[in-house]
């Protein structure tokens, strides 16, 4: 990590620690006071139905992403790559964990083509989520922002968490602790 630390410094090249989820219909139920002897109850709906979302925060706590319906496939990668350059000026230096659909074949010819001009990819060493400060990102929206959170539909929860990453986005204390926990800046 260290190596790739200093290649985005000699570079001058924003660092964006990048991950992806999942949020389903049913809610993410956590601790709640109620009256004693009255449990609270949440209703949900059973179904596999949910939304993907891949986001990356910058070391200033800066919060992009991009949500969509299915999972992410190599299309989904290079169409959230393409947001990132969109979004960020300069070059980049992308970091996140060794998933098939961070090495298939339409990111590399996408980098191929030009988008390895502004872009460098780097992968997180092996199993290790505990690297990479996006995974506090959704950790804190997951059980903060959506907590108990009961959906009707993919439509009402892509708007509450369309919510939830704008409450976020002026949480930049937050979002630099996410990145200062594993180590980071």
């Amino acid at each position: 990590m260290a190596r790739a630390q200093k290649k985005a410094i000699d570079e001058e090249r924003t660092v964006i620690f990048v991950d992806q989820t999942g949020l389903y219909l049913l809610p993410m139920a956590v601790r709640t006071y109620a009256p004693k002897g009255q449990t609270p109850v949440l209703s949900e709906t059973v179904t596999r139905d949910h939304l993907s979302v891949m986001a990356g925060v910058t070391p200033d706590g800066r919060l992009l992403q991009l949500t969509q319906e299915e999972a992410f496939n190599g299309e989904g990668v290079v169409r959230f790559l393409q947001h990132l350059l969109r979004q960020v000026k300069g070059k980049l230096l992308v970091l996140w964990d060794g998933a098939p659909i961070h090495r298939c074949q339409e990111v590399k010819t996408f980098l191929s083509e030009g988008g390895a001009k502004r872009l460098h990819l780097e992968q997180f060493p092996g199993y290790s989520p505990d690297l990479n400060p996006q995974e506090g990102v959704w950790s804190y929206l997951k059980r903060v922002e959506l907590k108990n959170l009961c959906c009707h539909d993919l439509s009402e929860l892509s708007t509450e968490l369309q919510k939830a990453f704008h409450r976020l986005r002026h949480k930049t204390n937050i979002l630099q602790a996410c990145i200062q926990q594993p180590g980071f800046y």
